[in-house]
């Protein structure tokens, strides 16, 4: 029995390590197919066919994805053609694969290159930094940075100055709509239409003012009572003034017949007044 156990463990180690063998020919025949797509992408390059050398490119990408050259020589075929999106998707799977420092050290250093084409000067900076991390001896990516580092503090002043004139210019805005408010506050015109509003409220069914219905209402009273009364014409004694003067005459018709009867009684004679 323990024979027979032990017969079935070497079959399945047996077997394992066969199927291990088999995943690893196979992975070797892949790489090994993937470096030719990529030599003869190369090839297709140099004679300008970018095209062909584009699919040639793929073809090794899908056999041997950790076939870094691949992905970074199809990213530059992309960066050529000014295809910056899908340089960039080649470079950025290029350094994600990468295995040594040389391979991260091509794929940072050129997705820099692609981000400063796309003025993401920021980002550059960033990717050049991660190029020298893995070869701070190389000059050209030194050298990019610095660039980088420029256009990156050039847009920031870019960005601030921008940002100050918005707050500005919202500034200014506010400071219009208050001003506005004050004068439509001071304006008099609003009270005058406030009041003339007011004031259409106050009329009658007739469409007049109730003050001035009232008014008329209390001249019309003043009338009746004045009716039936003479009024004084111009030039012409009123009927009060009238009969003033003649109790006044009256009484001075009395006093001078007083006046006569005591003449007459002292046996002077007296001139007598004329009537009017």
């Amino acid at each position: 029995m323990k024979l027979y156990i032990t017969y079935i463990l070497i079959c399945v180690a047996s077997f394992s390590f066969a199927q291990q063998k088999d995943k690893e020919k196979e992975q070797q025949l892949a790489l090994e197919n993937a470096k030719n797509y990529v030599y003869e992408g190369n090839e297709l390059i140099d004679a300008d066919n970018y095209i062909n050398a584009e699919m040639e490119y793929r073809k090794a990408i899908s056999q041997s994805p950790s076939v870094v050259a691949g992905s970074y020589n199809l990213g530059n075929t992309y960066y050529d053609k000014g295809n910056y999106d899908e340089a960039l998707y080649r470079h950025t799977e290029a350094a994600k694969n990468a295995t040594s420092k040389e391979e991260k050290h091509k794929a940072y250093h050129n997705i820099g290159n692609v981000l400063m084409k796309e003025e993401l000067c920021k980002e550059a900076v960033e990717a050049y930094k991660n190029a020298l991390r893995s070869d701070p001896t190389d000059d050209e990516t030194r050298y990019n940075l610095a660039i980088a580092k420029e256009c990156a503090a050039q847009q920031q002043q870019e960005q601030d100055k921008e940002e100050d004139k918005k707050d500005e210019d919202k500034e200014d805005e506010d400071k219009k709509e208050d001003k506005k408010e004050d004068e439509k506050k001071e304006d008099p015109k609003d009270e005058g239409d406030q009041d003339k509003k007011d004031g259409e409220d106050e009329k009658d069914e007739d469409g007049k003012p109730k003050d001035e219905k009232n008014k008329g209402d209390g001249e019309k009273k003043d009338d009746k009572k004045e009716e039936g009364q003479p009024k004084p014409q111009p030039g012409q004694l009123s009927p009060q003034q009238i009969k003033n003067l003649l109790e006044a005459m009256n009484n001075n018709e009395q006093k001078v017949q007083e006046k006569i009867n005591a003449e007459k009684q002292k046996g002077v004679k007296v001139k007598p007044e004329k009537d009017w």
